[in-house]
């Protein structure tokens, strides 16, 4: 079995951490049905930090 980490920042002006975290899973859970992930938000402290 895999263990995903996926920790991004947000996209400017496109997507926030959150939105791009989650679309990064459902990619790879489509690849690989049985991995399992720590989705973790992150932000660079600059402009647009994530928001929960």
């Amino acid at each position: 079995m895999v263990h995903i980490v996926i920790a991004p920042d947000s996209f400017k002006e496109s997507m926030s951490a959150f939105e791009a975290a989650t679309a990064i899973q459902r990619g790879f859970q489509k690849a690989d049905p049985e991995a399992t992930f720590d989705v973790i938000p992150m932000g660079d402290g600059g402009e647009g930090r994530w928001k929960p």
